[in-house]
């Protein structure tokens, strides 16, 4: 018995899972009482962290794009998530200043340290970052469906189908039904990363059947082999991935949702290490297939294609609803950071847009705005994903974007002479340099190529196939935003000694469990402000001294990374 392309076993197991995950939207809804408990409820402990971060950063449309780069490029496409893992490390730093802001949403950070027009700024880009994300995941997840239903559920309708169901629990239970979700959402992640891998790696006779089944085995197992994906491109996209981190809206929830700022530490960057694992097995799945299609004389249509292609061809011969499992799996991975990406997006809309502009509302009437301001954030999303030709493309937009108003945070964070002027100049900076770069097309409809008029004029090393090399473009529009900023801060009026003294006071006081704040980013009446120990005293620059523990949680990081590495670096041996 079959429908929809699909045995019935599958589609049971597919079922139960969407209406369990509706029904505990639903249930979360029940404890929504105002914003705080919309955006940011503040009451988890780190094993749910934990899961939230892995849940909110891991999505199939990145196992998508890492098979995908890893078919055509090898094991160097591995780089197309691991951009982020010589910054994670940093998130060990990074999340309990996120904590200590006591905001509800970053764009509060850029009022309390700018003003509100760079907090409005940082909204709009906010909004416009998590709608292409968003759109992304669904083109990614999308493919995986339509490949392993062999075409019986198109790319359209399942855009559609999951659309509808993250929106429903999202907009019902706020981040509290996305953590919550997050939780079992995260393990069946995990297992929709892992699920192919032994099976493909066995048909094709493992990795020494790879290595034989490949003519260029030596640069298809090279982690950073000369071609698209060297040295340079990897340590670019790993600079601009630490640059955008901080601005990504979601980050506030992945950091601030626990009861103090050890859970955010903790769960932020361990349930991130936990992807960074998960990559390895989409990568050596994307390798696998190379050889897999070539031994049957077939070759996928797109390489999108290849995750969901593997998952019809083997599921289905090992155990009725095993293909239904992969793919709530799959629809767990995306539907749990849509959600969340969807309810950082209208938390911006509604906290630092709408309500500055109609203030005295009920709690209950801002409630309503957010969640009819994520069904429009949401309907962005899913006009990108239709848009979109292809998900590496997507991501790579989502890549540039992220890091425009990174600059203009990591300077206010560290110096205190950046003004409000620098921050809008820096960021419109980078975006004016990022659109000269690039190709803007409405249609078919050409405004402006710079590959077609300037790249010739470009020297050879600033060229990729005839185009500009997409670190270079890094280069081009990081350097500029930084310039910038620091140009028209230097010439501009210095942001007020009472606000910014106030500011650097929250990022040096520690959170204390139970604490009660009246209003995003203020301390407590009865906090204790800690004594400045600053690396540079006397200077403009806000360089604290770190913690012993922020010290060894950097440094064990760091050890991760060179286990991850050089565990891959072994099985790139084999």
């Amino acid at each position: 018995m079959s429908l929809l392309g699909l045995h019935i076993a599958d589609v049971f197991v597919l079922g139960l899972y969407l209406i369990g995950i509706t029904c505990i939207g639903v249930w979360a809804a029940r404890r929504i009482k105002n914003i705080s408990d919309f955006f940011m409820p503040r009451r988890f402990g780190k094993a749910m962290m934990v899961m939230h971060a892995f849940g909110t950063g891991t999505h199939s449309d990145q196992a998508v794009s890492v098979a995908s780069k890893s078919f055509t490029n090898g094991l160097s496409g591995i780089w197309y998530q691991w951009l982020w893992l010589f910054a994670t490390p940093f998130y060990w730093l990074i999340a309990p200043v996120m904590r200590r802001f006591r905001a509800i949403t970053t764009a509060d950070v850029f009022e309390a340290r700018f003003s509100p027009s760079v907090a409005k700024l940082f909204a709009v880009v906010g909004m416009l970052n998590l709608s292409i994300n968003i759109g992304i995941m669904l083109k990614g997840s999308s493919a995986v469906v339509d490949a392993s239903t062999g075409g019986f559920v198109s790319s359209n309708v399942a855009i559609a189908a999951m659309t509808v169901m993250f929106v429903i629990y999202g907009i019902a239970g706020g981040l509290s039904a996305a953590i919550i979700t997050d939780f079992i959402q995260g393990v069946l992640t995990i297992l929709f990363s892992f699920l192919l891998l032994p099976f493909v790696l066995h048909a094709v006779g493992g990795l020494g059947g790879i290595r034989d089944a490949l003519p260029n085995a030596k640069e298809m197992f090279s982690l950073v082999a000369p071609g698209e994906i060297g040295f340079f491109y990897v340590v670019m996209i790993s600079l601009n991935g630490l640059v955008g981190i901080v601005t990504q809206p979601h980050t506030m929830g992945n950091c601030a949702a626990g009861r103090t700022e050890n859970e955010g530490r903790i769960g932020w960057m361990c349930g991130n290490f936990i992807k960074r694992i998960c990559t390895v097995a989409w990568c050596l799945t994307g390798l696998a297939a190379i050889a897999y299609f070539a031994s049957r004389g077939t070759k996928p249509q797109h390489p999108d294609q290849v995750f969901g292609l593997i998952a019809a061809d083997f599921l289905p011969k090992i155990l009725h609803g095993a293909l239904g499992l992969f793919l709530a799996a799959l629809l767990a991975s995306v539907m749990s950071s849509c959600d969340s990406f969807m309810i950082a997006s209208s938390g911006l809309f509604t906290k630092n847009i709408y309500k500055p502009l109609v203030p005295d509302k009920t709690q209950k009437h801002y409630v309503l705005v957010a969640r009819i301001a994520s069904l429009v954030i949401v309907a962005g999303g899913v006009a990108f994903a239709y848009w979109l030709p292809g998900v590496v493309k997507g991501l790579e937009i989502f890549w540039k974007v992220s890091a425009m108003m990174g600059i203009a945070f990591w300077l206010g964070l560290f110096w205190r002479r950046t003004t409000a002027a620098g921050a809008w100049a820096g960021t419109l900076t980078g975006f004016g340099v990022l659109l000269f770069t690039g190709r803007i097309a409405f249609g078919q409809y050409v405004l402006w190529d710079f590959n077609l008029h300037l790249a010739d004029k470009l020297p050879d090393f600033m060229l990729w196939e005839g185009a500009l090399y997409l670190p270079w473009q890094m280069v081009f529009y990081l350097s500029a935003g930084f310039a910038l900023t620091v140009l028209v801060s230097l010439l501009t009026k210095p942001v007020a000694g009472e606000k910014l003294d106030n500011f650097y006071a929250l990022v040096r006081t520690p959170v204390r469990l139970g604490e009660q704040v009246s209003a995003s980013c203020t301390l407590p009446s009865d906090a204790i402000i800690p004594e400045k120990r600053s690396l540079f005293p006397n200077t403009d620059l806000e360089i604290l001294i770190p913690s012993r523990s922020s010290v060894l949680g950097f440094l064990a990081g760091w050890g991760c990374v060179a286990a991850i590495i050089y565990s891959v670096y072994l099985i790139a041996k084999v």
